[in-house]
């Protein structure tokens, strides 16, 4: 039996299944008859529920058992057959999951009320739920989910049964109300840090509230615990349409906060009542591109992740040379060259053109094209991208951000692009909306960098997202970008192991201005190493080096430089320019050893300024001596 634990050490993101209960009344199973009986008298139709969910991504099933204790069962006079019905639960999920996915067994709450508010003692609790939890291990799960319970003295009675039966992994949740807390007043803090105490391998929440109740939650958890946090909202709070109980969240709303809640630290999703198979295709399709590939998986899950993720034999990926000339410098182990230069903000594109023809006269390997920098509003950079090639014959280092469209909009985009002839991508997260001149334009973010490299990595097997075949593979070079000075530069770090894993194959920094700094992270990241790019931007001001620092993210212009440019700019703005270039061929130089090609930003799209920079390059020197003189 493979082991639960891996999932849970690795940084994989897995989906849970929805509600069994709102699927079994929706294939006319009314609620005056027990459910996990039907573990015994239809199994075929359990086993139908699980097998939309295995369809649906789930990666982890839970056993029909939610109230599949001796106290529940009684109320139908079946708690003589609790151990079949548990038994018969886990096999039957065993078989719907056919080797695709995990096995969790269900245990909910007693429904009895134990010390100090009932009768029952906590000794006495704990037994009941080791009745159930060894036939559930009888029938052979790889996990308990301990779900949906308000007292925290009866889940810790519940890890300790589980405990004294087993070492299999424990994920224990609790379901809160409208105002964040237990129904007996705990909070998100204490019970986190309670469950941790105990020796729950995943703490989280499920059922009560929405997903943006159990988000304020998951957001004060975070903190108190290091354990992975798992989420399973309901699809709201049912409404009485007519008599009948409706869940109102649609599953796009659902896959909405499914991102949310990953992006705040969850890393098990699912969903709870009124969650169907629709919701949880739509959350597997939001997370599948948040999260990295696990590969210390084993048995039945790899064997699903490599179904899903296998490229078809007919169409390899084409290797690295042969897609562009940058591809092939880059694959070669040559030293690139490129300038980074704005679209123009209108539709007449022919002064960036004349700019950028400058550039290949030079030399220059490629320009880089940004999208949308700092969220201003200009030319499709794809376009502008399209017009160099064609119209100068200079590649373009496209930069590709996940802002501005959806998943569907992405897709189209890549595609047009291979059409069009374009190669070489850098792909990044954008800035948001607010930095610029339309703050309130809406920020769309279905997926960051990582999830966008990985989308092109699948594009480039001949694939989609969903891993359905597109035809011809595309032949993109794929590059990110990575930032030395971040500020948490171990999570810079470990979102930068991710971008190689999904298949990144080269990185472009943010502008370098502390050489020891840039140094540094390269030995930290030499065991995932791919060819990097450093970034520099010749300073044309003291004025201009303030904006860099306080105004651009993840820019950090050393203190010995700001005075330099603060001493140069009061002598004039030619003494400061002429410092600036100075600066810039200083870290070029420094750097270059340690890099396989560097991008040169052109302040103002000043491309005459970003060639100056070149010219510390004994090659680029020995070239300007030999060539006629380009006309400026």
């Amino acid at each position: 039996m493979d082991d639960f634990k891996e999932l849970i050490e690795s940084d994989h993101i897995a989906v849970f299944d929805g509600a069994m209960g709102t699927m079994l009344y929706s294939k006319g199973v009314y609620i005056n008859r027990s459910y996990d009986e039907l573990n015994l008298t239809n199994p075929d139709l359990v086993r139908a529920v699980h097998e939309e969910y295995v369809r649906a991504g789930a990666e982890v099933i839970e056993t029909n058992t939610f109230t599949a204790t001796a106290h529940k069962l009684q109320q139908y006079g079946l708690e003589g057959r609790l151990r079949d019905i548990n038994v018969a639960a886990a096999r039957i999920a065993r078989e719907a999951a056919c080797g695709r996915c995990y096995v969790a067994g269900a245990v909910g709450p007693l429904g009895l009320r134990i010390e100090p508010y009932g009768p029952t003692s906590f000794d006495e609790a704990k037994e009941m739920f080791k009745e159930q939890a060894a036939a559930l291990l009888e029938g052979g799960v790889d996990l308990f989910v301990l779900e949906t319970f308000s007292d925290i003295s009866e889940m810790r009675e519940a890890i300790r049964a589980v405990r004294e039966l087993s070492d299999l992994p424990v994920v224990a949740q609790m379901t809160i109300s409208l105002d964040g807390n237990t129904s007996f007043g705990t909070t998100p803090e204490v019970f986190t840090a309670r469950l941790d105490e105990w020796g729950a391998d995943v703490i989280g929440l499920n059922c009560g509230v929405g997903p943006a109740t159990v988000l304020t939650a998951v957001e004060k958890m975070r903190p108190v615990t290091t354990k992975k946090l798992s989420a399973q909202p309901n699809a709201g709070l049912p409404r009485d349409v007519q008599g009948r109980q409706f869940y109102m969240c649609s599953p796009e709303y659902m896959a909405k906060y499914a991102r949310r809640l990953i992006q705040s630290g969850v890393r098990f999703i699912g969903g709870c009542c009124g969650t169907t198979p629709a919701h949880i295709k739509m959350i597997s399709d939001a997370v599948r591109p948040l999260s990295p590939r696990h590969t210390g998986r084993t048995g039945k899950l790899a064997r699903a992740v490599l179904l899903e993720e296998q490229t078809p034999a007919e169409t390899p990926v084409l290797p690295l040379e042969e897609r562009s000339n940058w591809g092939r410098k880059i694959a070669r182990g040559e030293f690139v060259t490129t300038v980074e230069v704005l679209p123009p903000k209108g539709c007449d594109a022919s002064k960036t053109l004349e700019s950028i023809r400058l550039l290949k006269q030079a030399g220059v390997d490629a320009v880089n094209i940004p999208d949308g920098p700092r969220a201003q509003t200009r030319m499709s950079a794809q376009a502008t991208a399209v017009l160099v090639e064609r119209e100068i014959g200079l590649e373009s280092v496209l930069h590709y951000t996940c802002r501005d469209r959806n998943l569907l909009g992405m897709m189209s985009d890549l595609l047009g692009a291979a059409a069009l002839g374009l190669r070489n991508l850098l792909l990044i997260t954008g800035d948001p909306p607010k930095m610029g001149p339309y703050p309130d334009a809406t920020a769309v973010f279905d997926i960051d960098s990582i999830g966008l490299t990985n989308m092109v990595s699948k594009l480039n097997h001949g694939l989609d997202l969903g891993n359905n075949p597109v035809g011809s593979p595309t032949s993109f070079c794929i590059g990110v970008g990575v930032n030395p000075g971040a500020l948490n530069l171990e999570e810079e770090i470990k979102r930068f192991e991710w971008k190689v894993e999904a298949g990144a194959e080269f990185a472009i920094t943010q502008p370098v201005f502390d050489v020891e700094q840039l140094l540094d992270f390269l030995r930290r990241i030499e065991h995932v190493r791919v060819p990097v790019v450093a970034g520099i931007w010749p300073l044309v001001s003291y004025r201009n080096a303030e904006f860099l620092h306080n105004e651009v993210p993840g820019v950090v212009v050393t203190p010995s430089i700001m005075e330099r440019m603060r001493a140069a700019s009061e002598k004039g703005k030619e003494a400061g320019r002429e410092e600036g270039l100075q600066i810039a061929r200083e870290l070029l130089l420094d750097v270059r050893g340690a890099i396989q090609g560097v991008q040169v930003s052109a302040p103002f799209n000043n491309v005459r300024y970003a060639l100056d920079v070149f010219e510390a390059l004994p090659e680029f020197a020995r070239r300007k001596e030999a060539e006629p003189a380009v006309s400026l």
